[in-house]
């Protein structure tokens, strides 16, 4: 499923420092996946759970 995702980018916040996930899209879906390891697996969720998720580690990033 990994190959059907476009646009993978990650994070401009993660430099060079390796440690970051990458984000695809696909219509309804979002995937993600290890950027160190592309071709490892990738997580697919709805485009309403991923932005639960993003707001929930916003949330912890306030804390």
């Amino acid at each position: 499923m990994a190959a059907s995702f476009t646009n993978w980018r990650k994070s401009q916040r993660s430099l060079s420092q390796g440690h970051c996930v990458e984000v695809g899209r696909l219509p309804e879906l979002v995937g993600i996946r290890d950027s160190k390891n592309p071709d490892g697996g990738t997580l697919a969720v709805t485009r309403s759970t991923f932005g639960t998720l993003l707001a929930s580690i916003k949330a912890d990033r306030l804390r």
